[in-house]
């Protein structure tokens, strides 16, 4: 059974059947949040998987993983009995992953991410977003983090793309050229 197939087929399912209800923004705000949820807590896939919970007890967990604790909508919830009643939890990370890539595509929404060793202004993040925006021609996520390890300037990805210039990465650039030019010495 091919992971990609049937992932790529439910996320169909779930795009199309928000476009009909008109509920494909709210379904992109719980799909982005449980995939994030999957990002914090790898232990949230475990429990999907164990066979000891129940389906109710994984509907509920999945639920809460969405929303928190506000509703989900009739929609997600459908969703995700779907996915419960074929026995396909162990795979819902894929189809949430999936789903963003076919969400962020049909509406033209870019995905950037900025890693500076300082927190950064919101004016800056937004004149970030703008110009990012403009050079694509597509609406732009900009997710932020604070990563102290580079010691400063910034990593920026975009897409498929990463511009690096931490202080970091040319440290160990030099660091590498002093090497291998005092192997050629020797």
């Amino acid at each position: 059974m091919d992971i990609g197939i049937v992932s790529m087929r439910y996320a169909k399912a779930l795009m199309v059947y928000a476009e009909d209800t008109k509920t494909e923004e709210y379904c992109y705000q719980c799909i982005r949040t449980l995939v994030e949820s999957f990002r914090r807590h790898p232990d949230l896939r475990e429990a999907l998987d164990n066979p000891v919970l129940t389906t109710r007890e994984k509907y509920s967990l999945i639920c809460t993983a969405a929303a928190g604790s506000m509703n989900v909508s009739r929609e997600f919830s459908r969703f995700v009995t779907l996915v419960l009643k074929n026995g396909r939890e162990s795979m819902l990370q894929y189809i949430c992953v999936a789903f963003l890539n076919l969400y962020r595509s049909k509406k033209h929404i870019g995905v950037a991410r900025l890693v500076t060793a300082v927190p950064v202004s919101t004016e800056v993040e937004e004149r970030i977003r703008k110009s990012a925006s403009t050079t694509l021609h597509a609406r732009m996520e900009l997710h932020t983090e604070v990563d102290t390890s580079i010691e400063g300037g910034f990593i920026f990805d975009i897409n498929d793309y990463r511009l690096d210039a931490s202080i970091a990465t040319q440290l160990r650039r030099v660091k590498q050229q002093f090497i291998d030019k005092n192997r050629r010495i020797v």
